[in-house]
Protein backbone atom coordinates (compact mmCIF):
# COMPACT_ATOMS: atom_id res chain seq x y z
CA UNK A 1 0.00 0.00 0.00
CA UNK A 2 1.31 3.43 -0.94
CA UNK A 3 1.05 6.38 1.40
CA UNK A 4 -0.92 9.20 -0.14
CA UNK A 5 -2.48 12.44 1.00
CA UNK A 6 -6.07 12.13 -0.09
CA UNK A 7 -8.39 14.99 -0.97
CA UNK A 8 -12.16 14.80 -0.81
CA UNK A 9 -13.47 13.00 -3.92
CA UNK A 10 -16.06 14.47 -6.25
CA UNK A 11 -17.03 10.96 -7.32
CA UNK A 12 -16.55 7.42 -6.06
CA UNK A 13 -16.77 4.48 -8.45
CA UNK A 14 -17.33 1.10 -6.85
CA UNK A 15 -16.66 -2.42 -7.94
CA UNK A 16 -19.73 -4.54 -7.16
CA UNK A 17 -18.96 -8.16 -6.27
CA UNK A 18 -17.30 -8.54 -2.88
CA UNK A 19 -17.00 -4.77 -2.57
CA UNK A 20 -20.67 -3.98 -2.01
CA UNK A 21 -22.29 -7.44 -2.10
CA UNK A 22 -21.09 -10.85 -0.92
CA UNK A 23 -20.84 -12.89 -4.12
CA UNK A 24 -18.13 -15.52 -3.77
CA UNK A 25 -20.37 -18.54 -3.09
CA UNK A 26 -22.61 -17.68 -6.04
CA UNK A 27 -19.66 -17.08 -8.37
CA UNK A 28 -18.00 -20.36 -7.36
CA UNK A 29 -21.18 -22.35 -7.93
CA UNK A 30 -21.88 -20.77 -11.33
CA UNK A 31 -18.34 -21.58 -12.48
CA UNK A 32 -18.58 -25.14 -11.18
CA UNK A 33 -21.94 -25.64 -12.90
CA UNK A 34 -20.20 -24.57 -16.11
CA UNK A 35 -17.22 -26.84 -15.49
CA UNK A 36 -19.53 -29.79 -14.87
CA UNK A 37 -21.14 -29.15 -18.26
CA UNK A 38 -17.73 -29.49 -19.90
CA UNK A 39 -16.45 -32.33 -17.70
CA UNK A 40 -13.76 -30.10 -16.24
CA UNK A 41 -12.36 -30.09 -12.72
CA UNK A 42 -14.24 -27.87 -10.31
CA UNK A 43 -12.69 -25.00 -8.35
CA UNK A 44 -12.35 -24.68 -4.61
CA UNK A 45 -13.26 -21.39 -3.00
CA UNK A 46 -9.57 -20.45 -2.76
CA UNK A 47 -9.13 -21.16 -6.47
CA UNK A 48 -12.23 -19.12 -7.29
CA UNK A 49 -11.00 -16.14 -5.29
CA UNK A 50 -7.58 -16.36 -6.95
CA UNK A 51 -8.72 -16.80 -10.54
CA UNK A 52 -11.91 -14.78 -11.00
CA UNK A 53 -11.51 -11.12 -11.90
CA UNK A 54 -11.67 -10.48 -15.65
CA UNK A 55 -14.89 -10.39 -17.65
CA UNK A 56 -16.03 -13.42 -19.63
CA UNK A 57 -15.09 -11.89 -22.97
CA UNK A 58 -11.57 -11.38 -21.64
CA UNK A 59 -11.12 -14.65 -19.73
CA UNK A 60 -13.28 -17.35 -21.34
CA UNK A 61 -11.44 -17.68 -24.69
CA UNK A 62 -8.29 -18.77 -22.83
CA UNK A 63 -10.26 -21.07 -20.51
CA UNK A 64 -12.54 -22.75 -23.04
CA UNK A 65 -10.92 -22.17 -26.42
CA UNK A 66 -13.22 -22.40 -29.44
CA UNK A 67 -16.13 -23.32 -27.17
CA UNK A 68 -15.91 -20.16 -25.12
CA UNK A 69 -19.22 -18.73 -26.38
CA UNK A 70 -20.94 -21.98 -25.40
CA UNK A 71 -19.30 -21.68 -21.98
CA UNK A 72 -20.46 -18.07 -21.74
CA UNK A 73 -24.03 -19.13 -22.41
CA UNK A 74 -23.87 -22.01 -19.90
CA UNK A 75 -22.39 -19.75 -17.24
CA UNK A 76 -24.98 -17.06 -17.92
CA UNK A 77 -27.86 -19.52 -17.54
CA UNK A 78 -26.28 -21.01 -14.44
CA UNK A 79 -25.66 -17.66 -12.80
CA UNK A 80 -29.12 -16.40 -13.68
CA UNK A 81 -30.70 -19.40 -11.98
CA UNK A 82 -29.02 -18.79 -8.61
CA UNK A 83 -27.71 -15.23 -8.22
CA UNK A 84 -30.78 -13.66 -6.64
CA UNK A 85 -30.92 -16.44 -4.04
CA UNK A 86 -27.39 -15.54 -2.94
CA UNK A 87 -27.72 -11.74 -3.08
CA UNK A 88 -26.53 -10.27 0.21
CA UNK A 89 -25.07 -6.83 0.99
CA UNK A 90 -21.76 -6.58 2.75
CA UNK A 91 -22.04 -5.15 6.28
CA UNK A 92 -22.73 -1.43 6.24
CA UNK A 93 -22.81 -1.10 2.44
CA UNK A 94 -26.27 0.42 2.17
CA UNK A 95 -25.63 2.86 5.00
CA UNK A 96 -22.32 3.86 3.43
CA UNK A 97 -23.92 4.59 0.05
CA UNK A 98 -26.64 6.69 1.68
CA UNK A 99 -24.04 8.61 3.69
CA UNK A 100 -21.82 9.33 0.68
CA UNK A 101 -24.81 10.42 -1.38
CA UNK A 102 -25.82 12.69 1.47
CA UNK A 103 -22.35 14.23 1.41
CA UNK A 104 -22.89 15.19 -2.24
CA UNK A 105 -20.48 12.62 -3.68
CA UNK A 106 -21.39 11.29 -7.14
CA UNK A 107 -21.57 7.48 -7.04
CA UNK A 108 -21.28 4.90 -9.84
CA UNK A 109 -20.43 1.24 -10.33
CA UNK A 110 -17.99 -0.41 -12.74
CA UNK A 111 -18.16 -4.19 -12.62
CA UNK A 112 -17.14 -7.14 -14.77
CA UNK A 113 -20.49 -8.74 -13.98
CA UNK A 114 -22.85 -8.73 -16.96
CA UNK A 115 -24.67 -5.41 -17.01
CA UNK A 116 -28.16 -6.90 -16.92
CA UNK A 117 -27.38 -8.94 -13.81
CA UNK A 118 -25.68 -5.97 -12.17
CA UNK A 119 -28.59 -3.60 -12.65
CA UNK A 120 -31.14 -6.22 -11.58
CA UNK A 121 -29.25 -6.83 -8.35
CA UNK A 122 -28.95 -3.10 -7.64
CA UNK A 123 -32.68 -2.69 -8.22
CA UNK A 124 -33.56 -5.51 -5.82
CA UNK A 125 -31.20 -4.11 -3.21
CA UNK A 126 -32.92 -0.74 -3.50
CA UNK A 127 -29.63 0.91 -4.37
CA UNK A 128 -30.27 2.12 -7.93
CA UNK A 129 -31.21 5.56 -6.59
CA UNK A 130 -27.69 6.11 -5.24
CA UNK A 131 -25.86 5.65 -8.57
CA UNK A 132 -25.65 7.86 -11.62
CA UNK A 133 -24.73 4.79 -13.68
CA UNK A 134 -24.09 1.07 -13.23
CA UNK A 135 -21.66 -0.17 -15.88
CA UNK A 136 -21.23 -3.90 -16.34
CA UNK A 137 -19.30 -6.19 -18.65
CA UNK A 138 -19.95 -5.56 -22.36
CA UNK A 139 -21.54 -2.15 -21.67
CA UNK A 140 -18.41 -0.25 -22.72
CA UNK A 141 -16.06 -0.91 -25.62
CA UNK A 142 -13.76 -2.76 -23.20
CA UNK A 143 -14.07 -4.12 -19.67
CA UNK A 144 -11.94 -3.65 -16.54
CA UNK A 145 -9.04 -3.08 -16.26
CA UNK A 146 -9.51 -0.84 -19.31
CA UNK A 147 -10.43 2.77 -18.62
CA UNK A 148 -13.42 2.71 -20.99
CA UNK A 149 -16.05 1.66 -18.40
CA UNK A 150 -14.85 4.38 -16.02
CA UNK A 151 -15.35 7.03 -18.70
CA UNK A 152 -18.79 5.61 -19.45
CA UNK A 153 -19.72 5.66 -15.76
CA UNK A 154 -18.80 9.34 -15.51
CA UNK A 155 -20.38 10.42 -18.80
CA UNK A 156 -22.74 13.39 -18.44
CA UNK A 157 -21.74 13.98 -14.79
CA UNK A 158 -19.40 16.86 -15.61
CA UNK A 159 -16.66 15.00 -13.74
CA UNK A 160 -13.67 13.66 -15.63
CA UNK A 161 -11.62 10.67 -14.57
CA UNK A 162 -8.70 11.86 -12.50
CA UNK A 163 -7.47 12.35 -8.93
CA UNK A 164 -10.85 13.73 -7.87
CA UNK A 165 -12.37 10.30 -8.55
CA UNK A 166 -11.78 7.31 -6.26
CA UNK A 167 -12.12 3.78 -7.58
CA UNK A 168 -13.01 1.43 -4.72
CA UNK A 169 -12.66 -2.33 -5.14
CA UNK A 170 -11.36 -5.50 -3.56
CA UNK A 171 -8.92 -6.92 -6.11
CA UNK A 172 -5.86 -6.10 -8.23
CA UNK A 173 -7.98 -5.64 -11.37
CA UNK A 174 -9.72 -2.75 -9.61
CA UNK A 175 -6.54 -0.88 -8.72
CA UNK A 176 -5.27 -1.57 -12.25
CA UNK A 177 -8.45 -0.05 -13.69
CA UNK A 178 -8.12 2.95 -11.39
CA UNK A 179 -4.55 3.59 -12.52
CA UNK A 180 -5.46 3.16 -16.19
CA UNK A 181 -8.17 5.80 -15.79
CA UNK A 182 -6.00 8.14 -13.72
CA UNK A 183 -8.18 7.73 -10.63
CA UNK A 184 -7.25 7.08 -7.00
CA UNK A 185 -7.21 3.34 -6.19
CA UNK A 186 -8.79 2.34 -2.88
CA UNK A 187 -9.03 -1.24 -1.63
CA UNK A 188 -11.94 -2.05 0.69
CA UNK A 189 -12.22 -5.56 2.12
CA UNK A 190 -11.77 -7.31 5.47
CA UNK A 191 -8.40 -8.97 4.77
CA UNK A 192 -5.30 -6.88 4.27
CA UNK A 193 -3.34 -7.09 1.00
CA UNK A 194 -0.65 -9.71 1.01
CA UNK A 195 2.92 -9.05 -0.09
CA UNK A 196 3.16 -8.62 -3.85
CA UNK A 197 -0.59 -8.97 -4.48
CA UNK A 198 -1.05 -5.56 -6.09
CA UNK A 199 1.05 -4.54 -9.07
CA UNK A 200 -0.75 -1.20 -8.69
CA UNK A 201 -0.85 -0.63 -4.92
CA UNK A 202 -3.86 1.11 -3.39
CA UNK A 203 -3.59 4.63 -2.06
CA UNK A 204 -5.49 3.47 0.99
CA UNK A 205 -6.69 0.17 2.46
CA UNK A 206 -10.01 0.18 4.30
CA UNK A 207 -11.34 -2.81 6.19
CA UNK A 208 -15.05 -2.02 6.06
CA UNK A 209 -17.70 0.09 4.35
CA UNK A 210 -18.13 2.36 7.36
CA UNK A 211 -14.43 3.26 7.15
CA UNK A 212 -14.91 4.71 3.68
CA UNK A 213 -17.88 6.81 4.76
CA UNK A 214 -15.92 8.06 7.77
CA UNK A 215 -12.87 8.90 5.64
CA UNK A 216 -14.84 10.99 3.15
CA UNK A 217 -16.69 12.74 5.96
CA UNK A 218 -13.38 13.70 7.58
CA UNK A 219 -11.83 15.19 4.44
Amino acid sequence: MISATLTRPKAVIFDWDNTLVDSWVCIQEAYNMTFRHFGMAEWSMDETRERVAASMRDSFPAMFGDRWTEARDVFTRSFESIHLDHLKPLPGAGEMLAALHGEGVVLAVVSNKRGGFLRKEAEIMGWTRWFVRLVGADDAEADKPAAAPVHLALAKTGIEAGPQVWFVGDSPIDTHCAVNAGCIPIVMRPHIPYEGEFAHPPARFLAACRDLADLVREL
